[in-house]
């Protein structure tokens, strides 16, 4: 599995200097982790108690998301276009 620089994303995604909860951040750890995990289920096809983490993982960033665009929709804008989510 990849190695994620959980630094690096807080880093970039952060509202603040000290910022480690915001939505943003969350989605953007969440969004790391997955797509690290995603080529592991292209290999391991039948690892379905590690396909459970993983769409508990992407059902975790849907609220998070959706929390995001009904609170703040310019924030949420940004984000995804960030990330590259939501084609």
């Amino acid at each position: 599995m990849a190695d994620i620089n959980t630094a690096e994303i807080i880093a970039a995604h952060a509202r603040g200097t000290a910022d480690t909860g915001s939505p943003e951040v969350q989605v953007a750890l969440l969004t790391a982790r997955i797509n690290a995990l995603t080529p592991h289920f292209k290999q391991h096809a039948k690892d379905h108690h590690g396909r459970r983490g993983l769409l508990k993982m992407v059902n975790s960033r849907k609220s998070l998301l959706s929390y995001l665009k009904k609170t703040d929709a310019q924030r949420y804008l940004a984000l995804i276009g960030k990330l590259g989510l939501r084609k």
